[in-house]
């Protein structure tokens, strides 16, 4: 069993920030698997990269979560659901 007490870390927070590094690893290896990934302009007229997309989406994800949490509270299943509906939306209109 990990140790996370050096820095008062709970394991949902540890899920959080390995959730990150998957994701810019997926991000990294996708890239070079398929270079480019030049701008498109989506809906919202904005001319935006992969990495951009991923940052929008985790951003707004951010969001949802927080809202969740100050108008629902526990548990953030539901949040998160509507948070990869949200990325997948991202990806594929913006």
């Amino acid at each position: 069993m990990l140790d996370l007490t050096w820095m008062a870390w709970t394991w949902p927070t540890t899920l959080f920030f390995v959730f990150i590094a998957l994701c810019l690893t997926a991000m990294t290896v996708w890239e070079l698997k398929s270079p480019g990934g030049g701008p498109r302009r989506g809906i919202l007229t904005l001319e935006t990269t992969r990495g951009d997309r991923l940052f929008i989406s985790l951003l707004g994800s951010a969001f949802i979560h927080l809202a969740w949490l100050g108008l629902i509270g526990d548990p953030l299943w539901a949040a998160t659901i509507i948070s990869v509906v949200y990325a997948g939306a991202v990806f594929r209109w913006v």
